[in-house]
């Protein structure tokens, strides 16, 4: 194959090394005139010609971090990017479909604070909680704010800020979200496939139903067409399990929004918290039992919540378009 077959790439990545087998080098498919991988040898080989038009081009660092995750592939992969200048919402959107992960992040500094927007695969969302812990991570891990400071986003859902904590992990200062009780929605037991539920209720966002069992939670394997005729965001399942740590379950749906099933939602703890808090306590240790699964504590102050996870960078990135 000539080099002039070969076309440029959108993405360069590097995975983390210490995520890599052994003897695999985290830079080999950007330093190396050989790509790390199968394939023939025409493919294998890197075409300088390629190489010279991606120098050409703009680029954009990405980062991909895990977030409510304590360990690589656990908790919700979000992307985030850095940018000078706003620009237009068709390629934000793009590049959230291109990432293909069920948010992409996108920051900027405004003043001494930072826009922050997310994207699903499909369309903007006005609150992410597992983007935003994953850009506060960038931030603090890359030297855009200052270590142990407060970071302050402004965002569709007004100011949020985001700081580190003691143990590592980074707190998140969201708004409650106190969902009111409502009929079930038409057909979305049947969606969900469930047969306990014992209570449903209406978000910000979106429908809460409550269900007997945590065995339950962790069971369901919803018909996705069916889910995505409920007029929401998000469908979350939830359940208390009896014990301490966790306390609750859930799993969030949102085929609506482009996002089958979303492995931890930060967002959906602004909720959880208000709807558990009467019986429980305002501060609570959840688990999102996605097959990814994720641990988030979530404390209910007045009309906030405080949301505290984890997160792990996997991977970093140049976009050049």
């Amino acid at each position: 194959m000539s080099d002039a077959a070969l076309g440029p790439e959108i993405f360069q990545w590097v995975l983390h090394a210490e995520f890599l087998p052994p003897g695999l080098h985290p830079l080999g498919l950007l330093t190396s005139d050989k790509a790390v991988g199968s394939g023939t040898a025409d493919h294998q080989t890197v075409s300088r010609s390629a190489q010279a038009t991606l120098l050409a081009m703009p680029s954009y660092e990405i980062v991909q971090v895990d977030a409510f995750a304590s360990r690589p592939f656990t908790g919700n992969p979000a992307a985030v990017m850095m940018l000078d200048e706003w620009p237009e919402d068709s390629w934000l959107q793009n590049v959230a479909l291109e990432m293909n992960l069920s948010e992409t992040a996108f920051v900027a500094r405004e003043d001494d604070e930072w826009r922050l927007r997310w994207f699903t695969p499909a369309v903007e969302v006005d609150l992410c909680g597992h983007a935003t812990l994953a850009t506060a991570h960038v931030l603090f891990s890359h030297g855009h704010q200052t270590p142990g400071s407060v970071a302050r986003f402004r965002t569709r859902s007004g100011v949020l800020t985001a700081a580190p904590t003691d143990d590592g992990r980074i707190e998140l200062d969201f708004p409650a979200d106190v969902a009111e009780p409502i009929d079930e929605p038409p057909g979305l037991t049947a969606a969900l496939g469930v047969t306990d539920a014992v209570a449903f209720a209406n978000g910000a966002f979106d429908v809460l139903v409550e269900v007997k069992s945590s065995d339950t939670v962790r069971g369901i394997d919803p018909d996705q067409s069916a889910l995505a005729r409920t007029k929401c965001r998000a469908v979350i399942v939830t359940a208390a399990t009896g014990q301490e740590d966790p306390a609750i379950v859930s799993r969030v749906f949102a085929p609506g929004a482009g996002v089958a099933e979303d492995p931890v939602t930060g967002s959906a703890h602004c909720t959880l918290a208000c709807w558990w808090a009467e019986r429980l306590g305002p501060s609570l240790k959840a688990h999102q039992a996605s097959p990814r699964g994720g641990d988030v504590e979530t404390v209910l102050e007045g009309d906030r919540v405080r949301i505290r996870g984890a997160t792990v960078e996997v991977l970093t990135g140049v976009l050049n378009l």
